[in-house]
């Protein structure tokens, strides 16, 4: 059977976040939902992203004074948002979408969400920039794989800050493919004219040649290293984020090379299969951290409930990922701009039933302990 073209219009079926999956996977072949919505072996990680959320619960407060009115406005290094929900990276979007990045962008844009763009993109870093009007709204940041050649990925650096991209993103936590069993079984493989199109000119770390003796077949002797970040360091001027890092030590060692900020992954559930949930790695790298580079948080976020919580534990902000890929699977640009929407209005109710005018009031005495 044929996918159903997207949306023309969001039906009131549609009232919260997940109610998008069931539209997208109408709207993606096989191929497609096996890329997007499988995880790692297993898929536990993948699972406990959510039920670890669901597992915390919060604590409301009565009669508290809002006289002053409140707001979910924020800042995160010296940028101004609306609200800490940012889009995550995802790669091949169009898969999902005719249009997939772009229309993305056109969402980001509208509601004025930072989109962090996945070096996998299927539209270049400048026609990205043109659909969303990167120095506007939020704004975007790029989403560093750093390649084998340090000549490449100085390459990509260069044309995000040359279309006016904000941050890079560095990508750490998976320098070899993860075993998928779900894309496995589907026979996944990119589609004629799908492809990632700013890395196309490159060779890639297969070219140099596999040695069957070696680990992973050799494959992890091109892959970066600490030494590879400092370089980075070293090349920009733009706020580095450092993406993957579940544990105070890498969390130390990060601050250590001058990143400007953690991102807490575990790239939902797509690389190791029984790493922990987001939100139980959480609290420990705040620790760690000590406040002193922000802390941002993806994994299994689809409730504003889910937003509120990773507030209370550490994080500065949330990104949210599937969330916004089926919606734009489903509706497109207006599916992408919906689920922010819904997302913020969600985290203002929370907001208001636990006592909390600003983000500023939010903290551990939101969740219950027993």
């Amino acid at each position: 059977m044929n996918p159903l073209p997207p949306l023309e219009k969001i039906p009131p079926e549609i009232a919260a976040v997940r109610d998008y999956e069931p539209f997208a996977r109408e709207r993606m072949n096989a191929n497609a939902w096996a890329y997007f919505s499988g995880g790692a072996a297993d898929e536990l990680t993948q699972r406990a992203n959510r039920s670890s959320f669901d597992e915390l619960k919060l604590k409301n407060r009565l009669l508290v004074d809002f006289a002053t009115g409140g707001h979910t406005r924020c800042e995160i290094l010296g940028q101004h948002l609306d609200h800490p929900i940012l889009l995550a990276p995802i790669a091949y979007q169009r898969l999902a979408h005719r249009d997939g990045e772009l229309a993305t962008a056109l969402a980001a844009a509208a509601t004025k969400t930072p989109f962090i763009v996945s070096t996998h993109a299927t539209a270049s870093l400048a026609d990205i920039a043109h659909a969303g009007t990167a120095a506007a709204a939020g704004g975007l940041w790029f989403q560093l794989y750093m390649q084998p050649e340090r000549s490449a990925t100085r390459e990509l650096v260069r044309r995000a800050e040359a279309a006016g991209y904000r941050a890079i993103v560095v990508t750490a936590d998976a320098p070899v493919s993860s075993v998928r069993n779900r894309e496995q079984r589907a026979q996944f493989a990119l589609p004629a004219g799908i492809e990632s199109v700013n890395t196309r000119d490159f060779p890639s770390v297969a070219a140099r040649g596999l040695d069957p003796a070696a680990l992973c077949g050799g494959l992890l002797r091109a892959q970066p290293t600490w030494k590879d970040l400092e370089w980075l360091r070293s090349e920009t001027r733009l706020p580095i984020w450092l993406k993957g890092v579940l544990s105070a030590e890498d969390a130390e060692s990060a601050i250590d090379r001058q990143v400007d900020g953690i991102i807490v992954s575990n790239h939902g559930g797509r690389t190791l299969d029984t790493l922990p949930a987001t939100i139980e790695a959480l609290p420990q790298v705040a620790v760690s951290v000590r406040k002193r580079v922000p802390i941002l948080l993806d994994g299994g976020v689809a409730r504003g409930t889910d937003v509120l919580k990773a507030l209370a534990l550490g994080a500065n902000g949330v990104l949210i990922g599937r969330a916004y890929l089926y919606a734009l699977a489903a509706a497109g640009a207006v599916g992408v701009a919906h689920v922010i929407n819904m997302l913020r209005t969600e985290l203002e109710v929370a907001m208001a039933l636990t006592g909390c005018a600003t983000l500023a009031d939010v903290d551990e005495r939101v969740i219950w302990k027993r």
